[in-house]
């Protein structure tokens, strides 16, 4: 039975595991260019999941930008993982509490999206979604590895690497759902990001952009008394 769980678990993560292989090696080419370890790289990524949040750390890190202002920015990315908590809490009511901790800890946006159906269809239990967590995260892991490895081995432009993170929220940014609430925060954030470079404020500027976004769609949602199912998502 367990064997027939784990097999289920691995088919149903085997999509998601094929596209963190696509995302994961630039990311550890990314984290290798930045100057970290290999080692580092694992240790981060077993420890600490956020597949934008590592994109950001060695992007922000090799501006320039203040440790305060990477800890801020990647914080506030990830604060999408309550609502995802908070929406799959539900069936999390008859499993133990130290299962559903190790669910909760290891979901992704990817997973979440993947157990959230299933869960919904029925016939799923939380040791099932957990184990897609894992397969997942264990691609993740693996793929950053191996392009820490190619980036300690090769060297690359930094330009280059950099735009990993730029094409990622690029593609996280036309995958949205087009709202005029969406639409405002995406012009303010970019306008407030090129407000903050062009005075000076180049480490804060992703934050504060971030901010001047959310801020702004939510005061024209309030403004215009819409009831859009628009999800003003910092990122992914």
């Amino acid at each position: 039975m367990r064997k027939e769980m784990l097999k289920d678990s691995f088919k149903t993560a085997l999509p998601i595991m094929a596209g963190y292989v696509v995302l994961g090696i630039p990311c550890g080419i990314l984290c290798a260019t930045a100057g970290m370890d290999v080692w580092m790289v694992a240790l981060m990524c077993a420890l600490f999941y956020s597949g934008a949040g590592q994109y950001m750390i060695p992007n922000m890190y090799m501006a320039g930008n203040p440790l305060t202002a990477i800890i801020a920015s990647v914080s506030l990315v990830n604060t999408r993982q309550m609502l995802y908590g908070a929406s799959l809490s539900q069936f999390c009511g008859v499993c133990r509490k130290r299962l559903a901790f190790f669910f909760g800890a290891t979901v992704t946006d990817e997973s979440f999206g993947v157990n959230l159906a299933r869960f919904i269809n029925g016939e799923w239990s939380v040791g099932s979604a957990l184990a897609v967590n894992l397969f997942s995260q264990s691609a993740w892991l693996l793929s950053n590895v191996a392009g820490a490895l190619v980036g300690s081995a090769v060297s690359l432009p930094t330009a280059l690497a950099s735009f990993a993170m730029t094409a990622l929220f690029i593609c996280l940014l036309c995958m949205q759902k087009i709202t005029p609430a969406n639409a405002v925060a995406a012009v303010s954030a970019m306008i407030g990001v090129i407000v903050c470079k062009c005075i000076g404020l180049a480490g804060p500027a992703i934050l504060i952009g971030a901010l001047v976004g959310v801020g702004a769609a939510l005061a024209f949602s309030l403004k215009t008394g819409t009831k859009e199912d628009s999800d003003i998502r910092v990122g992914a």
